[in-house]
């Protein structure tokens, strides 16, 4: 209970410091782009389908979105069913509908650096925007007190994981079907 007073100082400190009108618009909205992973969704179907150099890192960004789905939301979620912030804190007003499932760890978070890790491992062209995205989107859950700054923290460590899983996996397929092969650059 220490570590949840303590985080629920953090996000009340982003509440009184950091809130504006603007931001009060543009933070749902971020939030939005990930309720279910539809930025990133599109990404990598658009990279798979119309970017012939780019199909492997589209597959890539879709399987480790996948991976993200079963780990965090799937599993982690609900074997911790940590409770949100705004449940401990009901003056919260709330900018976004009540999120419905456990806290921890942070979907949107994880859903994003799922993504961003492939695309900076692939070193991608956009890579650099998509981790400013990822940043935000994983920042708007903080803002918007649906999270709690751990639950960030643990989104981001599982979307990682996810994007390098995904990355490892493609490379092994894709070297299954050649005879040698090393690790590519950046694993």
């Amino acid at each position: 209970m220490a570590l949840s007073t303590a985080e629920l100082g953090v996000l009340d400190w982003i509440a009184q410091h950091l809130h504006t009108v603007a931001l009060d618009y543009i933070m749902p909205w971020l939030s939005r782009l990930t309720d279910r992973g539809e930025v990133w969704i599109l990404l990598g179907i658009l990279l798979l389908a119309f970017y012939r150099k780019d199909r492997g890192v589209g597959v890539q960004v879709l399987l480790a979105l996948l991976l993200s789905l079963l780990l965090c939301n799937l599993v982690l979620k609900n074997a911790v069913g940590r409770i949100r912030p705004f449940e401990l804190k009901e003056t919260v007003a709330l900018l976004i509908p009540a999120p419905l499932d456990p806290s921890f760890p942070s979907g949107h978070s994880s859903a994003s650096f799922a993504a961003a890790t492939v695309l900076l491992l692939n070193r991608w062209e956009g890579r650099w925007a998509a981790l400013v995205l990822a940043a935000l989107i994983a920042f708007s859950r903080l803002y918007l007190y649906v999270h709690y700054p751990t639950d960030v923290v643990g989104g981001i460590l599982v979307g990682v994981l996810c994007g390098v899983l995904a990355k490892r996996l493609w490379w092994k397929l894709e070297n299954s079907r050649r005879p040698k092969g090393g690790l590519p650059e950046g694993i």
